[in-house]
């Protein structure tokens, strides 16, 4: 695990339950829950329990178990949605040329109409 995470960062303090969220679902290694400023009616954050920076941080040190249940939660969120169909994207930004706001490895995964292109 990276030596640079933030342990004070909004995300670890949800994770803490220092700062409530409007939780959706989780397992034992990953949370789900809606972004407090959603840009598509549905946008909900999926983040590791462990502490992971970035996706680059997360795919080179987390276990096998880690990666499996933070994907599966990731597609339980899709299906709790009913969006596996009509389609979704899921965005994770990393450091500062990727305009990262938090520094814990999250996705966004927005859904529930027509994103348009991403980037034009």
């Amino acid at each position: 695990m990276n030596n640079l995470y933030d342990p004070d960062n909004i995300f670890a303090k949800i994770l803490r339950s220092e700062i409530p969220c409007n939780k959706i679902l989780e397992n034992e290694f990953a949370l789900a829950f809606s972004d407090i400023n959603p840009q598509a009616p549905i946008h909900i954050l999926v983040i590791p329990k462990n502490p992971y920076i970035d996706f680059y941080d997360f795919t080179k040190n987390a276990s096998n178990k880690q990666h499996e249940s933070f994907w599966k939660l990731v597609n339980d969120v899709i299906e709790h949605y009913k969006v596996e169909k009509e389609g979704f994207r899921i965005i994770t930004n990393s450091g500062s040329n990727g305009n990262q706001d938090v520094p814990h490895f999250h996705v966004h995964l927005l859904g529930g109409e027509n994103l348009g292109r991403m980037i034009g």
